[in-house]
């Protein structure tokens, strides 16, 4: 193992971290903890920003409206999923399957299933207003997660980035019903299942892909033999955080566009060079 240091420079403050990297090739899989961390604790700084302008996050165990949203994971964490999954004891691991296997059920009945393995195996970069709808018909059945069992997550420790980065500083009941109540969510300095995603499309080619998480197991099966490959652990490392760096860079354009007297968001062009300098 080597040790890294990191700092990174977030839109709420600065944090660093050491990050233990294995030495020699590793999957893709080996990455997908160390970005968790530098997640959680890129929105800790942002919590801790929420709580001196005094605000609180509402979200506590047991409360789980969010569960019900359609969760995107990138292709790296499906794998890691799938390998968590496989090695649980029988009865959990079939209970979990039975799960998913339900929710693909109603999913066909619904129509919702041809539209989400579209999104899962599309070659082509879908925009968020190609989502948005597929989002809300999703979000209308009110299904529980396949992972969610009385109310909390069953897989807490090994839930997706996109589960993770999701908080509110709203009441808590506002979020049972999204789509008409004023929910305020906590920012998020990263989106780390899109960072992986875009770690995955440089490796493999193709868009960067964030599949839906009941159809994650399913999609991780077809695409097994491209989880057999490896890579040294710390070009992978390397590319991660460049690509943070990179979200980090559009983030605090995005900030600075929102806010009064802020300047509009700079053409595809500036912003590949203001990234190729931005926050490390």
């Amino acid at each position: 193992m080597e040790r890294f240091e990191v700092s990174l420079n977030t839109p709420a403050g600065e944090f660093s971290t050491s990050l233990e990297v294995p030495s020699g090739c590793v999957p893709i899989t080996a990455i997908v903890p160390l970005l968790r961390r530098v997640s959680e604790q890129a929105q800790a700084v942002e919590e801790k920003k929420a709580n001196d302008a005094g605000k609180t996050v509402s979200c506590k165990k047991g409360c789980a409206a969010c569960c019900r949203m359609l969760v995107p994971v990138s292709a790296p964490e499906a794998f890691a999923l799938k390998e968590m999954v496989q090695s649980l004891p029988e009865p959990r691991r079939l209970a979990i399957l039975n799960k998913i296997a339900e929710a693909r059920t109603r999913l066909a009945e619904t129509g919702l299933l041809t539209k989400l393995t579209q999104v899962a195996e599309t070659e082509q970069q879908l925009s968020d207003e190609q989502i948005e709808p597929i989002n809300r018909d999703y979000y209308a059945l009110r299904m529980p997660c396949p992972f969610l069992e009385e109310e909390i997550c069953t897989i807490h420790q090994d839930r997706p980035a996109a589960c993770r980065e999701l908080l509110v500083t709203s009441p808590a009941e506002l979020c049972q019903e999204m789509t008409k109540n004023p929910v305020r969510p906590l920012p998020a300095p990263v989106r780390m299942s899109t960072v992986l995603g875009m770690l995955w499309s440089k490796l493999v080619g193709g868009p960067t892909r964030l599949i839906p998480l009941p159809l994650a197991l399913e999609w991780a099966d077809r695409h097994a033999a491209e989880n057999r490959a490896s890579w040294e652990a710390k070009e992978l490392l390397h590319n991660a955080l460049d690509n943070v760096s990179r979200y980090l860079s559009e983030e605090f354009t995005s900030r600075q566009a929102s806010t009064p007297g802020g300047s509009a968001s700079p053409s595809r062009r500036e912003e590949r060079e203001r990234n190729r300098d931005g926050p490390t």
